[in-house]
Order: C-alpha cells, then sequence, then structure tokens
C-alpha cells in the first residue's frame, strides 16, 4: 500500500519541495512507498509532493522490467541536450488527461542517492523524460504548465469529467 496521490489543485503540487539534508530511515521507507506507488500507475517516475510530501525526492524507474528505479534526493539538472524528444506525459494527481511535450533527449543529472552520496548520472530517452517530469513536480510545477493556456485549462476541464465519471 501507499499513501493516495493528491489531487490537483491540492497546495502540495505548486509547492516547492523542501531539500533533503540526509538519508535516513524513514526517506528509505518513502523512497519505498514511492517505488510502490509509480509501480501500481503503472508510471515511469514519481515525486514526493504527488503524494502530498514535500520533500525533494524522486524515483524514476523506464526500464522494460521493472525493480531498477533509481532513488534521487534533491534532482538537479547540470546539462541538457539540444535534441528535443516528444513523449505524450500524464499524471496520477490529473488522471484521465496526457499532453504531448518536447523536453531534452537526453539530460545529466546531479543527486544525492540512496546510499546519501551525491551522484551524477546521464539520463536518455524516457529516463530522461521522466526525470524532468520530476524535476518539476519538485519545483511545483506539472507537466501542463508547458502547454498553453486554453490547452492546459481543457486538461484540467476534461480531467474533471474524466474524475465526475
Amino acid at each position: 500500500m501507499h499513501r493516495p496521490y493528491v489531487a490537483w489543485p491540492h497546495p502540495a503540487l505548486r509547492r516547492p519541495a523542501a531539500t533533503v539534508d540526509e538519508i535516513t530511515p524513514d526517506i528509505h521507507a518513502l523512497w519505498d512507498e514511492m517505488v510502490r506507488a509509480m509501480d501500481s500507475m503503472p508510471g515511469v517516475g514519481l515525486a514526493a509532493p504527488q503524494l502530498g510530501v514535500g520533500l525533494a525526492l524522486a524515483v524514476v524507474d523506464a526500464s522494460t522490467e521493472r525493480g531498477q528505479a533509481v532513488r534521487m534526493a534533491n534532482p538537479q539538472i547540470l546539462h541538457a541536450s539540444v535534441e528535443d524528444r516528444e513523449h505524450e506525459e500524464g499524471s496520477p494527481n490529473l488522471p484521465g488527461v496526457w499532453a504531448k511535450l518536447k523536453r531534452p533527449r537526453a539530460v545529466t543529472i546531479r543527486f544525492m542517492n540512496d546510499q546519501g552520496i551525491w551522484d551524477r548520472r546521464d539520463f536518455v530517452g524516457l529516463w530522461a523524460t521522466s526525470v524532468q517530469h520530476q524535476i518539476d513536480h519538485l519545483q511545483g510545477k506539472m507537466f501542463f504548465d508547458h502547454l498553453s493556456r486554453t490547452k492546459r485549462d481543457m486538461l484540467i476541464k476534461k480531467s474533471k469529467k474524466h474524475v465526475q465519471g
């Protein structure tokens, strides 16, 4: 089990997440819960604010076999490729809707790993898209913030109808 996804427009989805100073057993337990939540979607990433937790924690697993989740605290983009990749993105916080977004095809990320050590890793393709999506969440942004106001409003309205049945 995992705590429920908070529904848009929950304030946790707009608040920048707090920096994590050290990796504790509580952080490990939260990461484990986040992986379960991500796998239950099924999704390729999750940020702590999506579960209403205001910490700069994210998990990403874009592998086909699963079980390859990268656990990140305080992830930051150090470098992004010039070449873009288009992918349809969505969120359990705004169910039933997706939008095609263009993001850099590859990124280099600096983050504190599950051992509490600062790490650096390159992500490409769907992994890169997912990690950028999670970093947006940690900054209080949603995927639809990359769209025009008209498209964003249409998505929110469509999701409300989806939720109401």
